[in-house]
């Protein structure tokens, strides 16, 4: 039942709350705003009620500074009341309008536009809608849902202590009597911090960094999205650490007033000196030192090596040339902190291996909009004009600019420019072309246009790119484009950027990405980032797509399902909105492209390639250097048969058939068996068995406490049995007869072990050495990228990650032929203790007329499942599948939707542990497990895209 409450005529929201409050058994209130004046109007019904014993629960927040801690500390007083504030920041906003009540048999639910104040529940124009809902199957799901998003806001709201209270009222109080304009966009933070508060990837990178340290590390590496705070982050880890003397290098002069800057507010003078060694400043005698590396290069043996406690390398990725290399070889420091936000590879090494392949963070764009460390952005995909034709796969760069060169395609674009407008009083845009000639041709026909621009390209010097970039951030100068080819793609910061016009077909995810982080820099008033994406009828604009999900590894139905939803799970308040003709050609692209075919996977790596300028990426590790970089583990775990790849090496040896070290490398049959052998293992679930293989590059014999030791490098937790059945796995205890297997690990008699002599003697040869490390490191880095340091307990199982069957049997430290745990269904192991259940959803490939109707979720917290035809109810399986809880069982769930998907054996998504909650029939048993997490809604949604979520 619905009905409209809108203080007009005979029925005001005042009057409704009355009734309410003094008739319910419970209520939850959920109001952005209270003042004393709303509050004092209910006081006689919130007496009632409290003397009745009905208890209350109330949210109110602190966004705007708009509620009354008078209002607060009133209703706090009631003893059967329970009030939690919500801290609003100026990224997360709280503004509900909720009152909801609870009956014998049915709830009513107000929600609408009233706060509680005087005004708005009685006289002011306000519209809320009163909902009568039965506490019954049919509103179940409604039900539980408004309950399960009060509960969430509740438990991420503040207990309005008298403490916060007495630091909110003096807040309060404080900016109602100073003359302040806009009093709304001072915060309210609780507790109060001294100087500054570190953001979620400071105190993550800080944690981390000291769990190194306390491990015996004395290198890391930090790669975090530009405009998160790396420099931030180094100051809060040095204050942790207090080293007497610091030493941060950069790479250009223009960035040590800045970073000495950020020290200065996180340290104070009478903590430590600061100063500054550069062309122009020679500050020696300091504690903390801000340095170039053109000056440190000069006059490095000035100082003691053990002069500087730690070291800060800026730019981290520099750090392998020959100048900082002379550097860093000279000092002897106690710690050694590398920051990049690309880690790439130059020729003169690999930078993860100079920092020790200790990797203390990784946030890359999608985790920092996440963690709102960027400005959101709001992405447009507009169909290009339809009479520019860009299907011609063969098109050169030239050609593709000729036919976008058309003054009626800038009259188009400028049109969609002035409808959807910008963030700011002035505009300040990058617009990304093809060629050189393309973006003379727009800066030539904006200026005719009156939209004054200009051009930026390799050709122009330092100088003047600066100069440039200060007119388009100037409030006064009138420059408001600036039209380039590649140059802007990374490493130039231009903060208030607040427009980016993609105006070329996106040919590369990892360039789409780059060029979206140049305007999602933070910068004071800047509040979102507008993204104007004209889509072409190009062939590959489904790359588009593939850019915007922000994921390494990536399915066509992960991507056709984002595309569909818009991109409904992108963090935060960014937004992404295709138009349907775009959509629906990109739709139609993802329909015909097979992901797992050779040729898009060649196209993939080419791609890359081209990326790394055109570097041939010989390193797994390369892949974890560049944002938006394809999976180099579907090269050779996914690819179709006939081209089926067993490992990197094999693939690239396929596309690079001229290159004369690749092809030495694959003649090799035996380091081949060994090489392909590890790369299986690919990408890790769990650390222990690669810990194994970095502490065998270290040490010709170690001891199980040694292996321990390396695996706390990479994982917390007692890990012991799970180490044993790591090295009982690579000693090929498991393997079954019919199998052939490498052996990785030998025992002695002393209990000691060591490498296999065959892997071993690989390691220490110049050429398959540095082979077999890069594919440790890249594992092991991996696994700490999408892992962390979690202990996921046993079985080491993460939930929502997907997993075949005999990598489950891993994580279970089974103890049998590994390869008996594919090929069913349903496994009881563990000590008997635990079942995995597997399931496919649909028993076809990929076609929608072959779903199991059995075998389904009911809602996100409920699953439907039905056993073998071989369970009976009164054996021991069947009864411990049907009374689990009783019977001390645990149930493991594992589901896929397709078996295959071109061919190619899909994983399962492991949703959980769960209860049986009923069960009928017998041969099968039809059994309802409740889950013990409720599937998040993407998920969700993938699974069964045909139900409505709440």
């Amino acid at each position: 039942m619905y009905s409209l409450i809108n203080n007009t005529g005979q029925r005001h929201l005042l009057d409704e709350l009355i009734q309410s409050i003094e008739e319910c058994k419970r209520f939850f209130f959920n109001v952005a705003f209270i003042s004393f004046s709303g509050v004092q109007l209910l006081l006689d019904s919130f007496e009632i009620a409290d003397k009745k014993g009905v208890k209350g629960k109330v949210i109110t927040g602190t966004y705007l500074n708009f509620t009354d801690p008078t209002a607060v500390k009133y209703i706090k007083n009631f003893s059967n009341f329970d009030i939690r504030i919500f801290l609003a920041t100026k990224t997360k906003g709280f503004h509900p309008k909720a009152y909801i009540f609870e009956y014998d048999d049915y709830y009513k639910v107000i929600v609408g536009s009233s706060n509680l104040t005087n005004y708005a529940l009685k006289s002011n124009i306000e519209w809320n809608l009163e909902i009568i809902a039965k506490n019954d199957e049919s509103n179940k799901d409604f039900l539980g849902y408004l309950m399960e998003s009060y509960d969430q806001i509740w438990s991420e709201s503040e207990e309005a202590s008298e403490r916060l209270l007495a630091e909110y009222e003096k807040f309060y109080r404080d900016i109602r009597n100073r003359d302040i304009v806009n009093d709304s966009q001072q915060v309210f933070t609780f507790p109060l911090e001294p100087r500054l508060t570190p953001n979620s990837m400071q105190v993550k990178a800080v944690e981390q960094l000291s769990s190194l340290r306390k491990s015996g590390e004395t290198k890391a590496l930090a790669v975090a999205a530009t405009g998160t705070g790396k420099t931030f982050m180094a100051a809060f880890d040095i204050a942790k650490e207090k080293p007497k003397k610091m030493l941060f290098l950069v790479h250009r002069e223009m960035i040590l007033e800045k970073a000495k800057e950020s020290f200065g507010r996180v340290f104070s003078k009478k903590e430590r000196s600061m100063g500054i060694l550069s062309g122009n400043q020679r500050d020696y005698g300091v504690d903390y030192l801000f340095s170039t590396i053109q000056k440190m290069s000069r006059e490095y043996e000035r100082f003691d090596r053990d002069e500087f406690n730690y070291i800060v390398v800026d730019e981290a990725h520099h750090s392998t040339s020959p100048s900082y290399q002379k550097v860093l070889d000279y000092f002897q420091p106690k710690f050694l902190l590398g920051m990049t936000a690309t880690p790439e590879r130059s020729d003169n090494g690999n930078v993860f291996d100079l920092f020790h392949n200790n990797l203390a963070i990784d946030i890359r764009l999608r985790e920092a909009l996440e963690e709102g460390l960027l400005v959101p952005f709001h992405y447009y995909g507009i169909t290009d004009q339809t009479e520019i034709d860009l299907s011609d796969d063969k098109l050169t760069p030239d050609q593709i600019a000729e036919r976008l060169n058309v003054s009626s395609r800038v009259d188009f674009i400028i049109e969609r420019m002035k409808f959807y407008g910008h963030d700011g009083l002035k505009r300040k845009a990058l617009g990304f072309c093809i060629t050189k000639k393309h973006a003379v041709f727009m800066a030539e026909e904006f200026n005719q246009r009156g939209i004054k621009s200009s051009v930026l390209t390799g050709d122009h010097s330092e100088e003047e790119r600066k100069r440039q970039i200060c007119l388009l951030e100037s409030e006064t100068d009138a420059l408001e484009i600036i039209f380039t080819v590649d140059i802007f793609n990374e490493g130039v910061d231009i903060p208030t950027v607040n427009t980016v016009l993609m105006l070329r077909p996106t040919e590369s995810p990892i360039v789409f990405t780059q060029q979206l982080g140049r305007g999602l820099r933070k910068a004071e008033n800047k509040e979102f980032l507008t993204v104007l994406d004209f889509i072409g009828n190009y062939s590959k604009s489904f790359l588009i797509a593939i850019a915007l999900h922000g994921s390494r590894s990536v399915s066509k139905k992960t991507i056709t399902h984002d595309v569909r939803t818009g991109f409904r799970n992108i963090p935060g308040p960014s937004n992404i909105r295709m138009d349907e003709i775009s959509k629906e050609q990109i739709l139609q692209q993802l329909e015909r492209e097979n992901f797992y075919s050779f040729t898009y996977l060649k196209e993939d790596y080419l791609s890359f390639k081209n990326a790394l300028g055109g570097k041939l990426p010989f390193r797994l590790q390369d892949y974890l250097t560049l944002e938006g970089a394809p999976d180099p583990v579907l090269f050779f775990s996914k690819s179709v048969s006939g081209n089926r790849s067993r490992n990197y090496f094999e693939f690239i040896s396929k596309i690079e058939k001229n290159n004369s070290s690749i092809q030495q490398v694959i003649k090799d049959n035996k380091f081949m068996e060994i090489y392909t052998a590890l790369s299986q293992l690919l990408p890790l679930k769990r650390p222990h068995e690669f810990a194994i293989l970095e502490l065998g590059m270290e040490k010709e014999s170690f001891t199980l406490e040694d292996v321990l030791q390396q695996i706390k490098r990479y994982c917390e937790g007692d890990q012991n049995d799970s180490a044993l059945h790591a090295l009982e796995t690579f000693s090929l205890k498991y393997i079954s007869k019919k199998e052939t297997g490498i052996k990785i690990v030998e025992q002695e008699a002393d209990q000691s072990y060591h490498l296999s002599e065959e892997l071993l003697k690989y390691m220490k040869d110049n050429n398959f050495g540095p082979i077999l490390s890069d594919l440790i490191h890249y594992g092991l880095l991996r696994y700490n990228i999408e892992f962390e340091h979690v202990n996921y307990g046993m079985p080491f199982l993460k939930l929502y990650e997907e997993y075949f069957q005999r990598e489950v049997g891993i994580m279970a430290n089974y103890r049998k032929a590994q390869s008996s745990f594919r090929g069913s269904t349903l496994q009881n192991e563990l000590r008997g203790k635990h079942y995995f259940l597997f399931i496919d959803l649909h028993k076809g490939e990929d076609i929608e007329e072959n779903i199991n109707y059995k075998d389904k979720f009911i809602s996100r917290s409920q699953f439907q499942w039905e056993s073998p035809n071989s369970t009976t109810l009164n054996s021991n399986r069947g009864r411990d599948l049907t009374d689990n809880v009783s019977r001390s069982k645990k149930i493991h769930l594992f589901v896929r939707k397709y078996k295959t998907v071109n061919n190619v054996t899909q994983r399962y998504t492991y949703i959980g542990t769960a209860d049986a909650m009923s069960h009928q029939n017998e041969k099968p048993i039809e059994i309802q497990y409740a889950l013990h997490n409720k599937v998040p809604v993407n998920i969700y949604e993938e699974f069964e895209p045909e139900k409505i979520t709440f």
